[in-house]
């Protein structure tokens, strides 16, 4: 049987933070919640642990993830980040981030923010999820897609019921926890 995340995060600091403190926890912020789905696109092909220990660079980056920064970048500020270390210096990765930076803004006008958007349409099962994702944003497939939801609370399966952390997530009443049967596509 293999390891859970709620098993292994135990023992690596880096996880142990990560998943006692963030991972599955509900958020509303537009900032926060566009920073969780950039970093789950920079995960794809690579490991979390590497994800993790570049948090830092890529806040620094992407200015703090703040939509209209990066939004409005252009050629000199994707040269910029295609030269920075601290980050994964991959073009359509870093184009991805410029391009859904741009759709969440677009959101934002109908929805109010990226959560309102989320909300709008939850509760959806993972494939619709998936091809909501897929027809919004760029650079966003399953993996992607069901990671972000389950680490900002849309779907369930962050933490075992027998972790001490999924008690106090549900504390918060995150999306997945209210959650009957999912509704018709709302998208479609």
């Amino acid at each position: 049987m293999s390891q859970t995340y709620c098993e292994f995060a135990q023992t690596h600091d880096l996880h142990r933070v990560y998943h006692d403190t963030e991972y599955g926890f509900p958020v509303r912020e537009d900032a926060a919640l566009f920073e969780r789905l950039i970093l789950e696109i920079n995960q794809a092909g690579l490991s979390w642990h590497i994800i993790l220990k570049k948090r830092e660079a890529f806040r620094r980056a992407f200015e703090g993830f703040q939509l209209e920064r990066v939004a409005a970048y252009g050629e000199v500020e994707k040269a910029r980040l295609l030269a920075d270390a601290g980050i994964i210096r991959n073009r359509l990765k870093i184009q991805a981030t410029i391009e859904n930076a741009r759709r969440l803004l677009q959101l934002r006008e109908q929805y109010g923010s990226f959560a309102g958007w989320l909300d709008y349409h939850h509760p959806l099962t993972k494939e619709r999820w998936r091809r909501l994702f897929k027809k919004t944003f760029v650079f966003t497939g399953g993996e992607i897609v069901n990671e972000f939801l389950m680490s900002t609370g849309y779907l369930p399966g962050a933490h075992t019921p027998e972790c001490p952390v999924y008690q106090e997530i549900a504390r918060f009443n995150p999306p997945w926890l209210n959650v009957q049967s999912p509704v018709h596509d709302k998208s479609e």
